[in-house]
């Protein structure tokens, strides 16, 4: 049987006619639950009262009351976002997953790190921040009927909340929230120091009172005779924070003087301080006690005068002077309420989308009209400045790692430690195998997997393959070659240089101009600089250009250009032929033989036909060069893989994705299905070769690609 709404139904009286019609039909899909003996009213319905009190607006009130975690057992499950849009649905979503988040462990209380970025996970991780509003209020509920748990329990949930939601309220600036949080949970974990706090100050409340209003009746008094205009009011503390100055300053409850304070608002600078000299010429002061924080801004930008005042009684009061823009700011819930308190750092940031959060929170009342689209900007204004460069993900151990946005699992395994990263060979996400180069997200486990012995590949340092995204990781990889002994590394480079000649299909490399080129002393401490990754293959493959290495003979052309490659003596356009023997690229030296056949052939100068021509027929050689036009050139290629599968569709798609057409392909495949694919391309140069066979290399199941000699 369908429960009676009308009691609920007045909870959220004030709202427009079509808002109330929303609430109701949320309240009645609530009502469809079977009623819980623990609760006076369904969980959401309670969370969504302790809203009101903020002025929030219909979508985190409509959100507080369908995202009741007893919802989940009605059948059929109502379809919130048909019913009541994105914006509602996506609220709904958040909160339950933060209602059903266990990160959080007893161990990370002695863990500042972690609690922080548990903290900026849950921030992060929610589309809407007012899903952390509505969290924090299922809190306060959950607190409320803690006394019917285990001490365990008890103590886990209080812990939990002093640790994780009352700093998240107070970062937020939700000030209210952040006091009753502590003090609930400060209740639970520390009874009887709660109990004997709350006794004295009931005892000795008249007295304070009367002491705190004499006080404000003669400050008035006489800020008035000098024409000042001011507002004062006591300030409130709160058991918990009268509790952890106990403990810091190692007094008892009777011995702290500040459980009386006064808070002064005036109009202007000027005021602050001919306001400071009235109260510090009507009372005596406490020298020590005396801090301008208006001249010296603390260092989260908080702005005030604190100085402290006897009475005649012999009661100390704590007096705190400033301007209403000063106090703006610190009640924003920015400077003075988190970083001050915490001992965080000043983000301009935070303090932006945290003045935000309160325009977003603060409507002067439920019937005001609010506009969706201005909530909606508020809202990701928050989200997206504060949270867009960072990702939250959690070890196997549950540990959380804060990495930045865009991390792979092996900037993941480096930021573990610098030796797991050496030896990473692959790695889980969520039970899942990836590549190395996935893109972290947050919320993920990582389970790094490792080899016994061995060090990281050179391929991990090349910005162009994905490796890692982190400066420190690339760093530590780079320090692992340098570190390694010098024959090591010269057998590296060695091995790095062969397999790159081998790979352009290059028959002789001129070690010593080589050498030279990188400003190295000799081919040493050249192989040596290759091998510790200081030299890499694209800086290699841009020296092997100048002069090109060696290619296959060009493109046949059927009509002359208008300009030629080769130049005669100087003069263009002079009928010309490569030589077949010695194939020369533009790039190479080159010279003429005029042959009483075939006109003016081109040979390189290091030809072997051209070396031992006789002397009579050396009469015949000629000055050439290489003209400006760019021109292609047939490259056989060969490529070996371990399967056949769609390697002649993907190695098709890197060749039109760099635009070098094919003019010639044939696919060998063999019962084991491994293949061999013989390929003729055409390439402007060797630095163009070298790119495309490395990227042709990246392709799974690739065994080997090179140019084919």
């Amino acid at each position: 049987m369908q429960k009676n709404t009308e009691p609920n139904k007045q909870l959220f009286s004030g709202f427009s006619a079509p808002d109330t019609e929303q609430i109701n039909r949320a309240l009645a899909i609530i009502a469809k639950i079977p009623e819980d003996p623990q609760y006076f009213r369904p969980k959401g319905v309670e969370v969504a009262a302790i809203l009101m009190d903020f002025n929030v607006d219909l979508n985190t009130i409509l959100a507080a009351i369908l995202s009741d975690p007893r919802l989940a057992y009605l059948h059929p499950k109502p379809d919130i976002k048909e019913q009541f849009g994105e914006t509602v649905a996506t609220l709904v979503n958040d909160v339950n997953w933060l209602n059903k988040l266990t990160v959080y462990s007893l161990e990370m209380t002695d863990q500042p790190s972690q609690t922080e970025t548990l903290r900026r996970m849950l921030l992060s991780m929610t589309q809407d921040v007012r899903a952390v509003l509505i969290k924090l209020a299922y809190r306060i509920q959950r607190l409320k009927v803690l006394p019917r748990e285990s001490y365990e329990l008890r103590r886990f949930i209080a812990q939990e909340t002093l640790d994780i939601y009352a700093p998240i309220a107070n970062r937020m600036g939700i000030h209210q929230l952040k006091w009753e949080l502590e003090d609930m949970a400060f209740r639970y974990l520390k009874p009887q120091s709660y109990r004997r706090i709350a006794k004295s100050l009931t005892d000795n409340r008249m007295q304070r009172e009367n002491c705190i209003n004499n006080f404000i009746a003669l400050l008035q008094k006489k800020l008035a005779e000098e024409a000042i205009s001011a507002q004062i009011h006591g300030r409130p503390k709160h058991i918990y924070s009268i509790w952890k100055k106990m403990r810091r300053k190692q007094l008892d409850i009777d011995e702290l003087y500040d459980l009386l304070a006064i808070r002064v608002i005036v109009d202007n600078l000027t005021a602050c301080y001919a306001t400071l000299g009235i109260v510090h010429s009507l009372w005596q002061t406490i020298p020590k006690e005396f801090d301008d924080y208006i001249a010296n801004p603390k260092e989260n930008g908080y702005q005030s005068l604190h100085t402290v005042i006897i009475d005649p009684d012999g009661n100390r009061i704590e007096v705190q002077i400033r301007t209403q823009q000063m106090h703006d700011f610190a009640e924003l819930g920015v400077a003075a309420h988190w970083s001050y308190k915490e001992g965080g750092k000043h983000d301009s940031a935070i303090e932006k989308n945290i003045a935000s959060l309160r325009k977003l929170l603060e409507e002067t009342s439920p019937e005001h009209s609010r506009k969706e689209g201005s909530d909606e900007a508020l809202s990701e204004s928050f989200r997206s400045e504060l949270f867009n460069d960072r990702v939250y993900v959690l070890t196997p151990a549950g540990k959380l790692m804060d990495m930045v946005k865009g991390s792979t699992p092996l900037d993941f395994a480096y930021a573990i430690h610098t030796e797991i990263g050496h030896r990473c060979r692959g790695a889980k996400i969520n039970g899942r195998i990836v590549p190395l180069t996935y893109t972290l997200k947050s919320g993920e486990q990582v389970k790094i997997l490792t080899a016994k012995d061995g060090g990281p590949n050179h391929n991990w340092i090349d910005p162009n393959l994905g490796y890692l995204k982190t400066s420190a990781a690339i760093s530590k990889v780079k320090s692992w070659f340098k570190n390694q002994q010098q024959a090591q590394n010269i057998a590296t480079g060695k091995t790095i240089l062969d397999k790159e000649s081998q790979r352009l299909g290059l028959k002789m490399l001129n070690l010593t101009e080589l050498a030279k080129h990188f400003h190295q002393p000799d081919t040493d401490r050249l192989l040596e600089a290759i091998g510790r990754s200081d030299i890499n293959s694209r800086q290699l493959a841009a020296f092997f250009k100048v002069p090109e290495l060696e290619a296959p003979a060009p493109i046949q052309r059927k009509k002359p250009e208008a300009k030629s490659v080769i130049s005669v003596a100087g003069i263009d356009n002079v009928l010309t032929s490569f030589a077949h023997c010695c194939s020369p690229v533009q790039g190479n030296d080159i010279i003429g033989y005029i042959s009483h056949k075939k006109g003016i052939t081109i040979h390189r100068k290091n030809c072997e036909n051209i070396l031992h021509l006789d002397h009579e027929k050396q009469a015949q050689l000629i000055s050439v060069s290489w003209g400006a036009k760019k021109v292609n050139y047939a490259v056989p290629i060969v490529i070996d893989a371990f399967n056949s599968h769609n390697l002649l569709t993907d190695v098709t798609q890197i060749l039109a994705q760099a635009k070098i057409h094919i003019s010639n392909a044939a696919l060998d495949t063999h019962p084991d299905f491994s293949a061999r694919l013989n390929l003729t391309i055409q390439i402007e140069n060797t630095d163009q070769l070298s790119q495309v066979l490395n990227k042709i290399n990246q392709l799974p199941n690739i065994a080997d690609v090179k140019r084919k000699t």
